[in-house]
């Protein structure tokens, strides 16, 4: 009988330590202020879906009301517009696919700079020209609001993953608010300097990847018309010093990599018209700063013939796909 007591006892402290637990975790996350999302796009979706997931309360809006299906599903509250978001939230991500859709979401009529409150933090994701970004910063502070560019890196793989590299322009003093928010959904969080240098990071960098995916592709088309198995080929590139991202992380040869947008059909990923349109905005700071950037320039106008050709909507590594059709023309 008193060991049954000892045991009920026992019992009685796990569950109470257990309530308890619960009690507090509740109320931390019931204490962590709405975050505001503009954008549920293939990266937009999966980085709010991390927002939710570590505790915050989405509010929502996006121009495609089915993208936002998802995310309401897992208690994110949509609105119609992005003002509608700002009205409600103090602290606003956007992650939007260009320059002309930024400034429609933050200074068009039903914009975010509509109705956002003063002291808010909007934080745009968004890869754009950073004069632009440099631009939506002082039309914000007119309204008393801070605007900080940190676009990202890793693609949509990284965006579910939640490991995410994001690339901050701001002024530094409001960059650990920005990080609490941006470290739910990527490992890597970097302060670049002003308003700008965000983007400015961001463009090198893609104009870096597009160089490297055409040499991938040309190097693995090479290789397979002499004879190599392109697994083994991979392998040996993998070891060697011609290793890079496009080689041993995002592949693209169908058959060499599994999960990876070759091995299905070029479908999800980064799409081709994407990359066209980040190494164009390339090209325009190159010519701005009167840059050399000649195979940033040849990279730029393969992209755009893959558009004209039928890849907007594929991944860049379709690339590879492109330049064997090229060998038949």
């Amino acid at each position: 009988m008193a060991a049954i007591i000892r045991r009920s006892a026992k019992f009685s402290l796990k569950y109470t330590n257990y309530a308890r637990h619960c009690v507090v975790s509740s109320r931390s996350m019931a204490s962590k202020v709405p975050v505001g999302f503009v954008g549920l796009g293939h990266m937009g979706n999966p980085m709010a879906k991390n927002l939710i997931k570590h505790g915050y309360p989405v509010i929502a809006s996006d121009v495609f009301p089915e993208s936002c299906k998802e995310i309401q599903d897992l208690g994110a509250q949509i609105v119609d517009s992005p003002s509608d978001v700002a009205e409600r939230a103090d602290r606003v991500i956007t992650m939007l696919p260009s320059s002309p859709n930024v400034i429609e979401v933050y200074a068009g009529q039903n914009g975010i700079l509509k109705k956002v409150k003063k002291g808010s933090l909007l934080i745009d994701s968004s890869t754009i020209d950073p004069a632009v970004s440099k631009e939506m910063s002082k039309a914000a502070e007119k309204t008393g609001a801070m605007f900080m560019d940190a676009p990202v890196s890793g693609g949509v793989g990284a965006a579910r993953a939640g490991n995410l590299t994001f690339m901050v322009g701001g002024l530094e003093g409001e960059f650990n608010a920005a990080k609490e928010l941006l470290s739910c959904m990527g490992t890597n969080v970097v302060y670049c300097g002003e308003v700008g240098t965000g983007q400015a990071a961001k463009i090198c960098n893609n104009m870096l990847l597009a160089i490297s995916m055409i040499g991938t592709s040309e190097t693995m088309n090479l290789g397979i018309r002499l004879g190599l198995d392109p697994k083994l080929l991979a392998k040996i590139l993998n070891m060697s010093s011609g290793r890079c991202w496009s080689s041993d992380t995002y592949n693209p040869v169908p058959g060499v990599m599994d999960g990876v947008p070759s091995a299905n059909d070029y479908q999800g990923g980064f799409a081709t018209m994407l990359m066209a349109k980040d190494l164009g905005l390339a090209q325009n700071t190159a010519t701005n700063t009167k840059t050399p950037a000649l195979l940033g320039t040849l990279s730029h106008q393969i992209y755009r013939m893959m558009c004209a050709r039928g890849y907007a909507q594929k991944d860049f590594s379709s690339v590879f796909q492109f330049l064997r059709e090229e060998e038949n023309v």
